[in-house]
């Protein structure tokens, strides 16, 4: 049961960390709205790197923004979140695969095996949620300059870009969350047997005692 969370664990953390680099690359976090128009002859979309320009004709036009000081605070913070979320991923892939049950690496050492496998869960943890914030924050701009009726630039709706990164996080967390529960199990049933190993040799020694005990007692009725 064990091994099959674990394996559930990676599953879900490798396609969370795929959806993590789609999502980072995807040119659709924002697209400019049609709501109100009636003639389309152009469209606008964004992501963290880029701005691009299509019109009716299928012809696009994308450049890079210019600056990384002239963007907005939550454009800086999400790409650094987002980068953070891959590289978190990265290490509870690898520290997964170190800390399996059945792997290869480190031999018969589950303990140490069950603390690498915990920081693996710790790192899916810390990706789903840089993603979840990196994705919320800057959906949260887009809602609030939508429904703001003094904003006189260019509105946005979300975009495909965004509900990647959503199910990105969520699939993380599970990873995370499937890993910590499985080496948390497997810790409380070893606890769980000591017990009754301390009990066995305490018993086991008593008996000795007082076998070993009875020949000295009945020796000093002797002399009496």
């Amino acid at each position: 049961m064990q091994q099959f969370k674990e394996v559930l664990a990676l599953f879900l953390g490798f396609g969370g960390w795929i959806l993590a680099y789609v999502s980072l690359e995807n040119h659709y976090w924002k697209e400019s709205t049609q709501d109100g128009s009636v003639i389309l002859t152009s469209g606008v979309y964004e992501n963290l790197w880029m701005s691009c320009a299509t019109d009716s004709m299928g012809v696009y036009d994308c450049q890079n923004f210019p600056s990384l000081f002239v963007l907005p605070g939550y454009i800086q913070a999400s790409r650094a979140l987002m980068i953070a979320s891959i590289v978190f991923g990265t290490f509870g892939l690898v520290a997964t695969l170190v800390g399996m049950q059945c792997s290869k690496v480190l031999g018969e050492n589950y303990v140490l095996k069950g603390r690498i496998a915990v920081i693996g869960g710790v790192f899916f943890l810390l990706q789903g949620l840089c993603t979840m914030i990196a994705v919320s924050w800057y959906a949260a701009n887009i809602t609030r300059q939508f429904f703001d009726q003094l904003y006189a630039g260019t509105k946005y709706e979300i975009g495909q870009g965004l509900y990647i990164g959503w199910s990105s996080a969520l699939l993380a967390l599970c990873a995370g969350s499937c890993l910590l529960r499985a080496c948390k199990q497997n810790s409380s049933d070893k606890k769980s047997a000591y017990p009754y190993q301390t009990a066995s040799s305490g018993h086991v020694l008593s008996t000795v005692a007082t076998s070993q005990s009875a020949p000295g007692n009945y020796g000093r009725c002797a002399y009496v």
